[in-house]
């Protein structure tokens, strides 16, 4: 359940050389659903976003464009990343670029403070590097090449050439923090979630860890390590830190308390970062750990991880375009097990709309408003005694608010929606059921009517309320159109933990006209 205090919640930072793509907008909508369930809940909700824009791979993009890292990065956030979030109704709190001057110089004084610790020491490097992944490969993640690159070792997740990197770095001794790791894991069973990712971790620590190169001195599109300029920050360290510069560490120590320790929900591909690196290296420094790494999976496209490079990326205007921003988000959040990889198609994305959202959730709330309309004026009429299927109803609406509740709070937005759903479900079955149409044709029914009409919209302005974090377009539409904003005020300000009371939306109410909250669409790509 929420509890009111803090509740900091990030993405992971994103390449703005990779051009979006559907699996960017997934962890950048699931990660703001819950924080917007957090937020209407009650807690002190921040939503951190951002990109990474320093390291060799973002350097040669640049070169080769003609162009400054600098001039690079700043058109592809400003044409692509920032869009992105507009598309997709993402509510963040900030957005943070790690070419910004209050994340570097905050950076210094975290690997300042390594450095005067005694926790960071110069040494000299041999590694086979993966620029795709900026990072030295370890050996399970270096295969054989094949076909053009036969004869070379290729990076596991990138299938490109690895190049073998000499250089005098400084590093962090993360071996230090081998067993610290290994009793949070064991005293934090959920500090990692899901099971499966806890376990990969768990094992890759028990296998040994290695101290880590945290510069560079081959190039220098970096944050510079403050006691040696001719190195520059390892971009993953640069990245990592985002989390704890953008509330305010170094320098405005009051936000940095108010906000700290975060949640983090990764791509399961950068787990290890998050979940080993990160919190020892906030351990080095004395800080608190995260509250939890929560490492979703894959989007697959023809069984295959997206990627550009293989045409399997699929922009999220191509979906938006069509379907509109809450299909987008409600299709990714319920159709896959948040934290298992999924499978994407255009044939199961139209289903869904169709069946779900259009003939489910849009049909009753079209009908119901349309009755209303057409037998009370448009005036929403008192409930009267309440018969056995209108109190199952209502049951209905409280157990579903609370296990939606439940459910968020458990990072598994797809359950939460699930349970939601099943007030889409009965209260179709509850107007099959009473038949208001026929009931109209008998003065006699005149009460049965009232509350069978009063129900129905009840129970519209629960599933407005509980599905404005995941669909906050269409709900904000359907809350308009039962005389929410009048009646009760605007619908991000209605407690979702209250959601499930029965009898908010008083009788009296004036209803409006709704046009289909999700229009059919004949043309799927």
């Amino acid at each position: 359940m929420t509890s009111g205090g803090s509740f900091y919640i990030t993405t992971p930072i994103y390449y703005p050389s990779d051009l979006p793509h559907i699996g960017h907008g997934y962890t950048s909508v699931a990660v703001d659903t819950l924080a917007r369930w957090h937020r209407q809940a009650g807690d002190d909700t921040w939503m951190l976003t951002g990109t990474d824009e320093h390291g060799q791979k973002m350097l040669r993009a640049a070169t080769a464009n003609g162009v400054t890292p600098q001039e690079w990065v700043d058109k592809l956030v400003e044409e692509s990343w920032f869009p992105l979030l507009e598309t997709l109704e993402v509510a963040n709190d900030d957005f943070i670029r790690t070419t910004q001057a209050r994340h570097e110089e905050r950076v210094q004084k975290f690997v300042q403070a390594l450095y005067d610790s005694g926790y960071i020491y110069a040494g000299e490097y041999e590694a086979l590097y993966c620029v795709g992944c900026e990072e030295f490969k370890p050996e399970a993640e270096i295969v054989d090449g094949t076909g053009p690159f036969e004869g070379l070792k290729v990076c596991a997740i990138h299938s490109k050439p690895l190049e073998l990197l000499q250089e005098k770095n400084y590093f962090f001794k993360l071996s230090d923090f081998q067993e610290r790791l290994l009793e949070l894991y064991k005293t934090q069973p959920d500090f990692v979630r899901p099971d499966s990712a806890r376990n990969e971790v768990v094992s890759f620590v028990k296998s040994g860890l290695k101290d880590l190169s945290i510069s560079r001195s081959a190039f220098d599109w970096g944050i510079r390590v403050p006691w040696d300029d001719s190195h520059v920050i390892y971009v993953w360290v640069d990245a990592l830190l985002n989390y704890a510069t953008a509330v305010g560490y170094g320098t405005d120590p009051e936000q940095f308390d108010r906000r700290w320790p975060a949640y983090h929900v990764v791509g399961k591909d950068i787990l290890r970062f998050h979940a080993v690196i990160w919190p020892a290296m906030l351990m080095a420094a004395g800080l608190e750990v995260p509250r939890g790494i929560f490492a979703h999976g894959w989007l697959l496209v023809g069984g295959e991880k997206m990627s550009k490079s293989k045409l399997t990326g699929i922009a999220p205007t191509e979906i938006t375009d069509v379907f509109g921003a809450d299909a987008y988000r409600f299709y990714f959040l319920s159709a896959i097990a948040f934290g298992q990889d999924g499978s994407f198609s255009w044939e199961d994305l139209s289903a869904r709309y169709q069946a779900e959202l259009a003939n489910g959730f849009g049909n009753l709330a079209s009908r119901t408003v349309a009755m209303i309309e057409r037998y009370f004026d448009g005036i929403l009429p008192v409930s009267g005694d309440a018969a056995e299927n209108d109190l199952r109803v209502q049951k209905t609406v409280s157990d579903a608010a609370a296990a939606a509740d439940q459910a968020m709070t458990a990072f598994r937005p797809d359950l939460a929606i699930d349970a939601i759903w099943t007030i889409v479900d009965d209260l179709n079955g509850y107007i099959t059921e009473n038949e208001p149409w026929a009931l109209a044709k008998d003065d006699a029914q005149r009460d049965r009517l009232s509350t069978v009409l009063y129900t129905a919209a009840e129970g519209l302005r629960a599933l407005a309320v509980l599905l404005s974090p995941v669909m906050p377009v269409a709900t904000r539409r359907l809350w308009e159109a039962l005389g929410g904003p009048d009646s009760l005020g605007e619908l991000t300000q209605q407690p979702l933990r209250d959601a499930g009371t029965w009898g908010q939306l008083p009788a009296g109410t004036r209803v409006t006209t709704l046009t289909p909250l999700f229009p059919r669409v004949e043309q799927t790509a």
